[in-house]
């Protein structure tokens, strides 16, 4: 479903994951000079993202950025791919550059579960085709205008070292997986540092904030969430 803001237009794509394990949002944003993507889902959802950008009339030339929210797999995936196929500048965190670069989602993550750092690599780690350097280092308070997006970054690290969110004008947030609706609106269950991810939550509760998109689950009120968490 497309949600007009203004001049510039949401189109929400939800792709699969590998494995079964549910479904990833990519936000395709339409302004007046072209097309912005946050996130890219993971590689192997490649043609459902083909696909869906094809039929918004995003095509290579008209997709100007690519914003990355974190250095996940299923963030990540596609967007060498796309930076090669549509011509678009990659901006991303400086603190999640590692990710990207090494194929390597625990680069700057602390040792959490060993088992986990042991298979993840084998599941999800990033083939030297799938890995790049970002064009464009964005941190808090960069302004994303040039790009015909009236929006502004919001660095909320806890997720991972250089997860931002994205704020636009009129109040939504693009938040990644700092906070989810997978069940209800809450606090990602996987956090690398929890009282950053905190820290985080206090920034957003000082800013004026109406919608959140999710990296995972459906969009929410974020008045909801605050019902949800407080309690």
């Amino acid at each position: 479903m497309i949600v007009a803001i203004g001049k510039q237009e949401i189109e929400p794509i939800r792709l699969s994951l590998p494995y079964k394990l549910g479904t990833v949002n990519c936000y395709l944003i339409k302004t007046d000079t072209g097309y912005v993507l946050i996130d890219t889902g993971s590689s192997n959802s490649r043609a459902e993202l083909e696909k869906e950008l094809a039929s918004t009339g995003c095509q290579p030339g008209n997709l100007k950025l690519i914003v990355i929210t974190h250095g996940d797999f299923d963030h990540i995936g596609n967007a060498a791919f796309l930076r090669a196929t549509f011509g678009a500048k990659i901006a991303m965190h400086y603190g999640d550059f590692g990710m990207a670069e090494h194929g390597d989602m625990f680069w700057n993550r602390k040792k959490g579960n060993p088992l986990l750092r042991m298979i993840a690599p084998l599941m999800f780690g990033f083939s030297q085709a799938y890995r790049f350097k970002p064009d464009l280092s964005i941190v808090d308070g960069t302004d994303l205008s040039e790009y015909g997006f009236n929006a502004h970054v919001v660095s909320i690290p806890g997720h991972s070292k250089g997860s931002i969110g994205i704020l636009i004008a009129n109040g939504d947030l693009f938040c990644g997986d700092l906070l989810d609706n997978t069940a209800k609106p809450a606090l990602n269950s996987i956090m690398d540092d929890l009282a950053t991810a905190h820290a985080s939550l206090a920034k957003l509760e000082s800013l004026k904030i109406k919608t959140v998109y999710p990296g995972h689950g459906n969009p929410f009120p974020m008045e909801l969430f605050k019902q949800s968490y407080l309690a």
